[in-house]
């Protein structure tokens, strides 16, 4: 089974501190690197990760506060400096395509690799990335200003051989991925041998989905059974009011769409830089929801 990862680059707010940095993720599926959000300094943090610069063509921006999108300049140049040829895509708010064109002109001048933008409706769910092996829907989130999750999905996988049966019936090669597929064997003395007979279940396909930054919101139906979602939780419960203000939410809120929705475990972050550590945000997300874990820079999560 193709590594399907998620490597946290960045976890806290808006206000730095020295503690966490600004949102950014890398999503790796299999031989696929996939960014998502792009705050200061994540360049830095793939450093510091060993990503491979080279391996992100695809960048997904959730909405255009500075603390997920201040990093995306430095890091067009950065590609530039390196020699990039292959083209990057963007996926965001029309708005950031308004905005970085001017910069990457008069910044990036020489560069010899296109950058694409993909203008997303933030209010829809949709698919907005597709490939032979995974498609990423847009999740419409609740916060301020347009703001749109995201929702990584394999698609459905092919079914496994049977070795014994295959060599059995001496299964031509050219027959074989066609019985992936799901069709019967006809033998060349006319015999139809049932798939059932030649071939088991394929692996599951797995799903992560990404949610910041939001006030809670009905997404249950879309995220139903996701294998991991990450929800910010920027507030304690005692910040209730705190968070309703700024369209934010605490870890039990967090706690309570991933129990709505039925995942398998939840990942919080997006932490408010009034906490020293995550400790109170996690204790009160387990209460509800005990398969939570706190994010932490550096730290890669793999979905089995």
């Amino acid at each position: 089974m193709e590594n399907f990862e998620i490597h946290i680059m960045g976890c806290g707010s808006a206000l730095p501190t020295t503690r966490h940095c600004a949102s950014a993720q890398i999503i790796r599926i299999g031989n696929k690197q996939f960014m998502v959000d792009c705050g200061e300094g994540t360049q830095i943090q793939l450093r510091r990760n060993h990503i491979h610069f080279s391996f992100i063509n695809h960048i997904f921006i959730s909405h255009l506060h500075g603390d997920h999108c201040f990093g995306l300049i430095g890091l067009i140049s950065t590609f530039g400096l390196l020699g990039r040829t292959a083209p990057l895509h963007i996926y965001a708010d029309a708005k950031l395509e308004e905005l970085m064109k001017p910069q990457i002109e008069f910044f990036c001048k020489g560069m010899h690799y296109p950058v694409f933008f993909h203008n997303i409706d933030a209010t829809k769910h949709q698919i907005i990335y597709e490939d032979n092996t995974i498609t990423v829907e847009s999740l419409p989130l609740k916060h301020r200003m347009p703001c749109c999750g995201f929702l990584f999905r394999e698609k459905p996988k092919r079914r496994h051989l049977i070795g014994d049966a295959v060599n059995f019936y001496n299964i031509p090669a050219y027959m074989r991925q066609a019985i992936k597929d799901g069709i019967d064997y006809t033998t060349p003395e006319g015999e139809v041998v049932p798939n059932s007979k030649l071939t088991k279940d394929a692996d599951p396909s797995r799903s992560y989905a990404y949610c910041s930054d939001t006030a809670p919101c009905d997404n249950s139906e879309i995220l139903k059974g996701v294998d991991l979602l990450y929800h910010e939780a920027t507030f304690a419960d005692s910040e209730k009011e705190r968070a309703a203000q700024t369209f934010h939410s605490t870890a039990r809120q967090a706690a309570q769409v991933a129990c709505d929705a039925g995942v398998k475990r939840l990942l919080i972050g997006h932490y408010s830089s009034r906490y020293e550590t995550p400790d109170v945000l996690l204790k009160e997300a387990c209460e509800l929801f005990p398969e939570t874990i706190a994010a932490k820079e550096g730290m890669v999560i793999h979905i089995d």
